[in-house]
């Protein structure tokens, strides 16, 4: 059977032409050859494409009435290589019913191809680009043309678009789904899918392109307003907060106590134990009772000692409680002790420093075992005590020292807050000084103010007593000052150093006498605390038993 015989079986128009593109046999009609340029570009291409690739190519050309005609080309070859391309014509005015069937759905399938919201891209197995919707050129700013028929792994090298999921599917042989970035800026989600023959062998690459810019910058904006609401929500818990529970304990405005109240929101929710650090006045005891209030642990005890205003025969007492008959003069019901009134609660150890060496031993073995054991006491109770600890010394130094145990110190300080000097922090003055000249004013009922200058000048003083000196300070002027409007010759009056006798004060409207004690009582012992550094020399100072000045302050939260 030769060639001729073959050709003499086809139905449909042909050409077969060789590598020279010359004309070995031809079946035209008048009508196709008067309408059809064989040596127009669009068919020659066509030609081109099937000798090049060894495959048949399948297209439609244009025909100068304007009409399209369906073109098969098929490559000829001969032990292996091109020898020629055989192009069968067919199309609307030779098709059949079933050509017609097939017209029609190739139109309805560019219509999607070109109308689809994703960017579609076809490759062959070879990873060719054989077609590409119109929006390709949004997206990578290359028209269809400029990228059909050429090679996914130039266009990769390029920079087009990385990576290339056309060569991720052909190297998996698998369906793919990567975020790609294109040479235009975009990001696009990209989900390629290999079409196989019966063989297995892939011979198209189809990738879906979807345009997600926007989403991703929409996802960027929405998760920056997340964390700005979560921003706004923790500073409206922590106003909230402020407002409901420590408006009257807490009053600041510096950068430096508002990190201090940071660091206490912060470690509010966890039960790990705290050290507070500062000098005497700076506000230790609010802070950690804020740290109280904001915890889990806010509708439970909280609970606080001075272990320096306790008596060290009284302290150990005091803080584990004892069994009935344990000591002379015990109760004869027992007592129970401060850790187990704080249970589920919080106990606050202030002056953690003045704790002797042997109650140093029982509170580690609290602190480590989570149980106490009464004075007397057979039998070990569990507790469950958050602990907080304050001290205006250096507990580092005292561990040098051998006056407070290096282990119980690194058990206390867990969590440490310094609280700053109130020297350094003067922005604070102005609004502790209203707050304390409101107070003042309502107790005693009186209407006094203090100047701009006044506070100016209290804004140079160096405190050495903190805010509670302040705090003592603003009392007395609002006290024996003659004026409604306190100025700088009265915060002078009472200038640094200045030993002024606490019951030196004018009376200036009746109030009861045991008011006027409780004034008086007060201001002495807060001019003792000043003076003298223990409580037994205070008591030795103002003639009464130790135990009386540490009753005494405690009552006035001294």
């Amino acid at each position: 059977m030769n060639i001729q015989s073959v050709l003499d079986a086809l139905r449909s128009p042909y050409v077969l032409l060789d590598t020279k593109r010359t004309i070995r046999a031809i079946s035209l009609s008048d009508y196709l050859a008067e309408n059809f340029d064989l040596w127009n570009d669009e068919f020659q291409q066509l030609v081109d494409r099937a000798m090049e690739e060894k495959k048949v190519k399948f297209h439609p050309v244009t025909l100068q009435d304007n009409s399209e005609l369906l073109v098969q080309c098929n490559p000829v070859l001969e032990n292996g290589q091109v020898a020629g391309v055989l192009c069968i014509f067919g199309g609307a005015f030779y098709a059949d019913a079933e050509l017609d069937e097939f017209w029609n759905m190739s139109l309805d399938l560019k219509t999607i191809f070109e109308s689809s919201y994703d960017v579609i891209y076809v490759s062959d197995g070879m990873g060719v680009t054989l077609r590409v919707s119109s929006a390709c050129e949004e997206i990578w700013g290359k028209k269809p043309e400029e990228l059909v028929g050429r090679s996914v792994f130039e266009l990769e090298e390029e920079g087009i678009y990385r990576p290339s999921v056309t060569r991720l599917v052909l190297e998996s042989r698998e369906k793919v789904r990567v975020i790609q970035k294109t040479k235009t800026g975009r990001t696009l989600l990209v989900v390629g899918t290999p079409v196989k023959d019966k063989n297995g062998n892939i011979v198209r690459v189809i990738n879906a392109s979807r345009d997600i810019t926007e989403i991703g910058k929409l996802r960027e904006e929405l998760q920056t307003m997340k964390e700005m609401m979560e921003r706004y929500k923790q500073e409206i818990s922590r106003l909230r907060l402020h407002e409901n529970s420590s408006s009257s304990k807490l009053i600041y405005r510096s950068v430096e106590m508002e990190k201090v109240v940071d660091q206490a929101q912060k470690i509010a929710g966890f039960d790990t134990t705290v050290l507070i650090t500062g000098e005497s006045g700076v506000g230790k005891e609010v802070v950690a009772s804020l740290i109280h209030e904001w915890s889990d642990r806010s509708k439970q005890p909280f609970v606080k000692i001075n272990c320096g205003a306790i008596p060290e025969s009284l302290l150990e007492s005091e803080l584990f409680g004892y069994e009935p008959g344990a000591f002379t003069g015990a109760q004869k019901k027992g007592k129970i002790g401060l850790f187990e009134l704080a249970n589920h609660g919080t106990l606050f150890l202030d002056e953690i420093a003045e704790l002797p060496l042997t109650l140093q031993v029982k509170l580690l073995r609290v602190l480590q075992e989570k149980e106490i054991r009464r004075i007397g006491g057979l039998r070990s109770i569990p507790v469950d005590v958050r602990l907080i600890a304050a001290t205006n010394r250096n507990l580092e130094q005292l561990v040098e020292e051998g006056a407070f145990r290096e282990d119980l110190y690194y058990r206390l300080n867990v969590f440490p807050i310094r609280i700053p000097p109130l020297r350094k922090r003067v922005e604070d003055i102005p609004l502790l000084v209203h707050h304390f000249a409101v107070k003042f004013n309502e107790r005693y009922g009186l209407n006094k103010s203090f100047s701009v200058e006044a506070i100016a000048e209290l804004q140079k003083k160096p405190w050495k007593g903190n805010v509670r000196e302040l705090q003592n300070l603003v009392e007395r002027l609002i006290i024996t000052s003659d004026e409604p409007v306190i100025r700088v010759k009265d915060v002078n009056h009472f200038a640094a150093g200045e030993e002024l006798s606490p019951i030196e004060m004018k009376i200036h409207r009746e109030i009861p006498l045991k008011e006027a004690v409780e004034v008086a009582e007060k201001a002495m012992l807060e001019f003792a605390k000043k003076k003298y550094e223990t409580t037994s020399d205070m008591a030795r100072a103002l003639q009464v038993d130790q135990s009386t000045i540490s009753r005494k302050l405690r009552k006035y939260s001294l």
